[in-house]
């Protein structure tokens, strides 16, 4: 079994060729395995069956067996619409540079799939808009706080098109989960190169800059090119404005905790910033 693996979670919506690019980008810069994962909701293919319960007496058994035969038939069109999809991310990815993406198509719920593919991972890349979402705007994909909340592996969220990024903003706050992110940034492949952008948001005191300073030195000692910045008010606020005065090309953040920024992972704030931002999101637990 293959373990340490980029998985890109993709479905046919329009954040999927986001997903193939991120995650093919993912895969080169840790030099770690892709997979695109395909999940067929077996719940969704089977809702035809709910209407068993309006036929009449007479006919009931007749229609039932036509239920059966048409859903057997979306079952299979679905799984072949499913291979296509999945060939055309590894045409994708082979353009990208990746030697040899593998693929998986699974039938059942998205998020006990992914939880049960855990331990393969490395990095989960997914989009913030799944199928179901594509015709409501900004609106964030009904799975992905399930994911979010379950997933223990860092989890890539697309946002917008791909953009190979350039620059990197860490939402500090000197947490358990964001001096973890430091760890990451500093040991990891994925953005070496890249300058990192540090933020913290809050109180401009002595005790803020001397955590930002030593995570900033943490990364300097590392060879990146680091810049330090401490903002006062709301947190969404001064991260997206952030984000839009530095041109940020993803932000990386943790994922859960009690501060004022990891907090808002369990509220409407973590919907908003996804909603917003036209960079991916790098969660980290």
């Amino acid at each position: 079994m293959t373990t340490n693996l980029v998985m890109g979670c993709i479905d046919g919506s329009r954040s999927t060729p986001a997903v193939c690019d991120y995650a093919a980008w993912a895969s080169l810069r840790l030099d770690a395995p892709l997979v695109f994962l395909h999940v067929l909701d077996e719940a969704g293919s089977s809702k035809s069956l709910d209407l068993s319960g309006n036929i009449g007496l007479g006919s009931r058994e007749h229609l039932l067996e036509e239920l059966v035969d048409l859903d057997a038939k979306r079952a299979r069109i679905m799984r072949e619409q499913g291979q296509l999809m999945l060939e055309a991310a590894v045409e994708r990815a082979h353009a990208d540079g990746v030697g040899a993406p593998q693929t998986r198509q699974r039938h059942g719920d998205l998020v006990e799939t992914l939880r049960e593919l855990e331990h393969e991972m490395r990095l989960l890349v997914i989009g913030r808009q799944g199928k179901q979402g594509d015709n409501q705007g900004d609106h964030v994909g009904s799975h992905l706080e399930s994911v979010i909340r379950t997933m223990h592996r860092p989890i890539l969220v697309t946002a917008g098109e791909f953009r190979e990024p350039r620059s990197v903003m860490l939402a500090f706050d000197n947490g358990p989960s964001t001096r973890k992110g430091i760890e990451m940034i500093a040991g990891s492949p994925l953005f070496k190169g890249l300058p990192i952008h540090l933020l913290m948001v809050g109180a401009d005191t002595n005790d803020a800059w001397e955590a930002i300073n030593a995570a900033k030195g943490q990364l300097e000692q590392a060879g990146f090119t680091v810049h330090a910045s401490i903002r006062a008010g709301d947190v969404e606020k001064a991260l997206l404005e952030y984000e839009e005065e530095q041109d940020i090309d993803m932000i990386v953040m943790g994922a859960y905790g009690h501060s004022r920024i990891r907090q808002f992972f369990v509220g409407s704030t973590t919907t908003n910033i996804l909603a917003h931002t036209q960079r991916p999101l790098l969660l980290l637990r």
